[in-house]
């Protein structure tokens, strides 16, 4: 069984699209939980539209690859395109924090939202 550690965000109809994105994974992934949803400015946008962020843990038989298609499919049937890009828009972004022990995204993981987050999971991890 694979550890996953992802973060869930939104700064485009936020509640329905994080509402989505909760029961999608819920329904995927087996031993789920899910920290507190956190308010967040947007870094590195000109849209000053506020991002509603939630850091998910659980665990999966299915490798890497796999759970990173089936997370892109969740984000793409929120509405999520191509062409939002460039009006900074973002129904839904999932992206993949930690596999197992290795953190896949580690200038994600230092963010200070995200370690707020890790800290509902603490009893949890045993990462440095």
């Amino acid at each position: 069984m694979h550890r996953y550690i992802v973060c869930i965000g939104s700064n485009y109809n936020r509640k329905e699209n994080l509402t989505f994105a909760r029961q999608e994974l819920t329904e995927s992934f087996s031993s789920i939980c899910f920290a507190p949803e956190l308010e967040t400015e947007p870094l590195f946008f000109k849209n000053p539209a506020l991002f509603s962020n939630q850091v998910v843990m659980f665990f999966s038989d299915k490798d890497e690859e796999v759970v990173r298609k089936m997370l892109k499919d969740i984000e793409q049937r929120s509405g999520r395109r191509p062409e939002d890009k460039k009006e900074e828009k973002v129904c839904l972004d999932i992206d993949m924090l930690l596999y197992d022990n290795r953190i896949v995204k580690p200038e994600d993981w230092q963010r200070g939202y995200i370690q707020q987050s890790l800290s509902a999971f603490h009893s949890s991890l045993f990462i440095k």
